[in-house]
């Protein structure tokens, strides 16, 4: 379900590896790209579900905790078509008790549930080598071991309790947001202080500064390429959902709200379906 930047990727991946993938999404664009690498194409969730063998995983990758929603329990929704024995991968990053909530609402079906949020970009997906933390019991990931070797060369067994999953990649999306909303900001910085972009980046990629997301999109936005390949609205919305977690355990950490709310700032500013390698042209403002 959904096969945009990260689900498009692991479509090809699994195609490549000889996988049997039927694809469901709603954009011709993406069906067009789900053909070309090998798969079948479903008209709707359920369509999609009913084309599954009886021991068969359900992948959702689509953006939020509505659509996953949607493509499970909405009008066609895959849920009704798929049987006992059957397993729902939940890749979306969406709060931890909307996972619990899709985990319990398959439960009552006789559904298995994976929580496993990814991480790394659709590159890393393609080549199998992204992040995927997992929490489910030990049953369902040992009968489904084959599958996330094949998406994942990094498969992180966080517990077997679902929702953990979904909180660990928070954790990482706040670290990641904080980290990217720190080396826009330091460039911007530096280029007010008169210093080449790309060879200021030299230094801080061999240095304490470095940050793999760092490195990634300000490397992008030096050479002014902002075609998304994350828009802003996927941090702005990991990093909200990193805060509300925050605030539900009781935890008001220095950087985590600073850095949601250079997102939100982003969006206002136009720049929802930018790069979020935009964050530089945001921060540096007016030129001197």
């Amino acid at each position: 379900m959904g096969a945009g930047n990260m689900g498009g990727a692991m479509v090809a991946r699994l195609c490549e590896l000889g996988w049997p993938v039927v694809v469901c999404d709603i954009d011709p664009v993406r069906q067009q790209q789900a053909l070309e690498a090998g798969a079948c194409l479903a008209d709707t969730p359920g369509t999609a579900a009913r084309a599954l063998v009886a021991d068969g995983v359900l992948i959702v990758c689509v953006v939020d905790a509505t659509q996953s929603h949607e493509v499970l329990f909405g009008t066609g929704g895959a849920a009704a078509a798929l049987h006992s024995g059957q397993t729902v991968m939940l890749c979306p990053t969406i709060a931890p008790q909307d996972t619990e909530a899709l985990a319990a609402a398959l439960s009552s079906q006789g559904l298995d549930c994976i929580d496993a949020p990814m991480s790394g970009g659709p590159a890393r997906a393609r080549e199998g080598s992204m992040s995927l933390m997992v929490a489910a019991t030990d049953g369902v990931l040992e009968r489904h071991a084959a599958l996330l070797a094949a998406l994942s060369s990094k498969v992180f067994r966080i517990s077997e309790r679902v929702g953990d999953g979904a909180r660990t990649k928070l954790v990482n999306n706040l670290l990641a947001g904080i980290n990217l909303v720190g080396a826009a900001e330091v460039l911007a910085l530096a280029e007010r202080l008169g210093l080449d972009l790309s060879t200021t980046l030299d230094v801080i990629e061999q240095s304490s500064g470095q940050s793999w997301i760092g490195s990634d999109r300000m490397r992008r936005a030096i050479a002014g390429d902002l075609a998304p390949r994350a828009h802003v609205t996927l941090l702005e919305k990991d990093t909200r959902l990193a805060v509300q977690a925050a605030r539900a355990a009781g935890f008001a950490g220095p950087l985590g709200e600073v850095a949601a709310s250079v997102f939100e700032q982003a969006h206002a500013a136009g720049m929802a379906d930018l790069d979020d390698a935009a964050l530089l042209q945001l921060l540096r403002g007016p030129r001197p």
